[in-house]
């Protein structure tokens, strides 16, 4: 994999005073698997804020920071404890910005990083089993489980006139918990789920599962699945048979890539997946641009925030030993403090070395409740003339 130094020359040569470090941070994301078309844009954004922090000059004596990236599927539990387990035990990473889908992060979690004492702060792992996890402290996420997920998506689907839908999920932890979320909060909002079916991925064909769904009826498809995946598989299918054209797409199909997929064959559908309105996210759709990427891409903004919580919290403790800045995640994340937004990195690096306090907000308006999860604010999308379209924030 490669390895990304993120170090200006002037940040190279304060990096050599007494106590510097070269601190290297992980990035344990689906690179390959169903939502690799969103991976590169998480990983540059996660680099960006290691990058301004290098520039800064100000993390611990002038430390820089190396982002080491690491493919974790996605998909494969397996494969993403061992891309974790080298990144820990090889690389000597001090946190991990990652991992990208739910089961292989409680997976990465409870098999490397919790034995190993490592940090870990999801930027798009929304099971809301993550929210109970026994952890030790060490994982947190800048987005909101899928338990609110569900109830967002309930209300939307309800203001839409729409009552009556049929669920298809991807066969994970992912899929079943958001599945079930959004049945329990639609039902409970007097809607009708007529089926709420498993489907696999890496299948060539869904008829099968569709023909069970357009049997069940309603008025439109919820598509909770990967959009480099099983849940393309089904659109396509559903589309080719006239089984449904709406559908509703939660996070994982929420992107670029689902409007490359099907352009204006998805007219009239819609959806929704956490993303902050406002100067913050303003501010790092334009850096993003300015170093060359898609900020606005799915989760692009919550992996900046990740790497930022991580490394402030570094700088509040003292220490890059997560032992220490754990204790200092939830302090940066919330109120007292002064308001930090992307670009201001180095403004909250001064605060904190000066002895006071920030909040972040981030791009994503950062505020985490309970065990060290997003509150969540969601975009909600509209799909009119083949092009995706923000409506509205819930």
């Amino acid at each position: 994999m490669k390895k990304l130094l993120l170090a200006s020359a002037a940040g190279a040569l304060i990096a050599g005073s007494a106590g510097a470090e070269d601190i290297k941070l992980g990035i344990s994301l689906g690179f390959t698997g169903p939502l690799e078309s969103m991976a590169p844009d998480m990983g540059r954004g996660a680099e960006l804020a290691m990058k301004e922090v290098t520039d800064s000059g100000l993390l611990l004596d002038g430390s820089t920071v190396t982002a080491v990236q690491g493919d974790s599927t996605c998909a494969d539990a397996a494969a993403a404890v061992a891309t974790v387990e080298r990144l820990i035990s090889a690389e000597g990473v001090k946190g991990i910005i990652g991992g990208m889908c739910s089961g292989e992060t409680i997976a990465s979690l409870e098999n490397v990083a919790k034995p190993n004492g490592i940090v870990m702060i999801s930027p798009s792992a929304t099971s809301p089993a993550l929210s109970d996890i026994e952890d030790n402290g060490l994982f947190f996420r800048t987005s909101p489980s899928d338990a609110r997920q569900g109830q967002v998506m309930a209300d939307i689907i309800m203001s839409r006139g729409i009552d009556t839908v049929a669920v298809t999920y991807t066969n994970n932890d992912y899929g079943k918990g958001l599945a079930d979320s959004f049945q329990a909060a639609f039902e409970a909002a007097g809607g009708t789920v007529t089926v709420n079916a498993a489907h696999d991925d890496g299948k060539a064909d869904y008829s099968a599962e569709v023909a069970a769904l357009a049997s069940a009826g309603g008025d439109a498809l919820v598509v909770a699945g990967y959009v480099d995946q099983g849940g393309s598989g089904v659109v396509r299918a559903s589309l080719d048979t006239g089984a449904f054209d709406t559908f509703v797409f939660p996070d994982g199909m929420v992107g670029n890539q689902l409007v490359e997929n099907f352009g204006s064959e998805i007219d009239g559908s819609f959806g929704q997946n956490p993303a902050a309105e406002g100067e913050g996210r303003d501010t790092y759709l334009k850096l993003a641009e300015e170093a060359g990427f898609d900020g606005s891409g799915a989760f692009s903004a919550e992996a900046y925030d990740a790497a930022a919580l991580i490394l402030l919290s570094m700088a509040a403790a003292g220490s890059s030993d997560p032992a220490e800045y754990k204790e200092k995640v939830m302090d940066i994340a919330n109120e007292p403090g002064e308001k930090i937004l992307p670009g201001e990195l180095a403004k909250a690096l001064e605060i904190i070395n000066g002895g006071g306090d920030v909040d972040y907000v981030g791009a994503t308006s950062v505020d985490l409740v309970g065990g060290g999860e997003s509150a969540g604010i969601y975009r909600e999308v509209a799909f009119t003339d083949g092009k995706m379209e923000v409506v509205g924030y819930r």
